[in-house]
């Protein structure tokens, strides 16, 4: 009984907290969920109450943590991660990446526990590199309305580095890369469920300047697999989980378009400030070191993602 494995996540009722909670549970973890469902929701993890091995806890992480007993791992997850979030919760968006990963390393340090912190991929900001490895060290306005997110991750990333070279602590450091799928909010602000929902409502798809910026996406279950490798691994240097399949804004809202069917338009607007030109993951690391990488293609993940959110306007 013993050794059955207790993980806290915090942020654990939002979107990718909440698939870390079951991957976890479903690898014999007993899970603690952190959550104060600003932006997370008790939705996510309904189907896990009554479950024996998780336990949820509405908890602001930026105060100071207190769990009884024994812990394993800390996975911080914790912080809004769409632009319409960091925009509308500037300062939260800020304390949760210094405060809250101040908070958790110290449970980290003072259980001797494992400590997984969420970064991104908005560490390199809009990049100069193409695609971006690890070792580039990015191009971020740190007082531009981006800023609020893209700099407490890069402070989350230096503390959580402080911790492990000054107190010992156990440390991974995933940059997570866009990612879509079920439990994403229809209003998040991210372009997926943004295109989705406009498509399936019949309205205009906001295309931002002339849709020539590039994402690569993710779909969330390949994420999750990465994460759970990288938490099971030696690795304590960052390392970038994503998937490399890139695509113009303009071509994934045609994408879109064909794949729900939908008689839309495309409706172009201002781009906004700081969006960056380019994102691509280099995951030549995580395939070296974890043994990992996606295996959901774009057009398979589009369709469940988008089946997910035809059930969610019918709600």
């Amino acid at each position: 009984m013993n050794n059955i494995p207790i993980s806290v996540v915090t942020g654990g009722a939002g979107f990718l907290g909440s698939h870390l909670c079951d991957k976890l549970i479903n690898n014999g973890h007993k899970v603690i969920c952190l959550d104060n469902l600003i932006t997370g929701s008790l939705e996510n993890i309904s189907h896990l109450f009554g479950n024996e091995n998780f336990k949820f806890v509405k908890y602001d992480v930026t105060e100071f943590i207190h769990i009884e007993g024994r812990v394993d791992n800390i996975l911080h997850f914790a912080s809004p991660a769409s632009p319409i979030d960091y925009l509308k919760l500037p300062i939260q968006t800020l304390k949760v990446g210094s405060l809250g990963t101040h908070k958790a390393l110290g449970l980290a340090k003072a259980k001797g526990a494992r400590f997984l912190l969420a970064s991104t991929s908005e560490v390199y900001g809009d990049p100069e590199i193409h695609p971006q490895p690890e070792s580039y060290w990015g191009n971020v306005n740190p007082i531009g309305p981006r800023g609020v997110y893209d700099e407490a991750k890069r402070f989350a990333e230096a503390l959580t580095m402080a911790y492990h070279r000054y107190h010992g602590v156990d440390t991974r450091i995933v940059r997570i890369f866009n990612t879509y799928g079920p439990r994403m909010r229809l209003n998040d602000g991210r372009v997926l469920p943004t295109f989705i929902g406009q498509a399936l409502k019949g309205e205009d798809l906001s295309v931002f300047g002339n849709g020539s910026q590039t994402r690569s996406f993710c779909f969330v279950d390949d994420l999750i697999e990465g994460i759970f490798r990288l938490l099971n691994s030696d690795f304590k240097d960052p390392i970038n989980i994503g998937n490399p399949d890139e695509i113009t804004i303009l071509e994934f809202a045609q994408e879109v378009l064909k794949f729900t069917k939908s008689k839309s338009k495309i409706a172009f607007k201002e781009l906004p400030v700081d969006d960056p030109k380019v994102r691509q993951p280099d995951v030549s690391l995580a395939k070296k070191i974890l043994d990992w990488e996606p295996k959901v293609s774009r057009s398979e993940g589009i369709k469940i993602t988008i089946d997910y959110f035809k059930n969610k306007i019918k709600d």
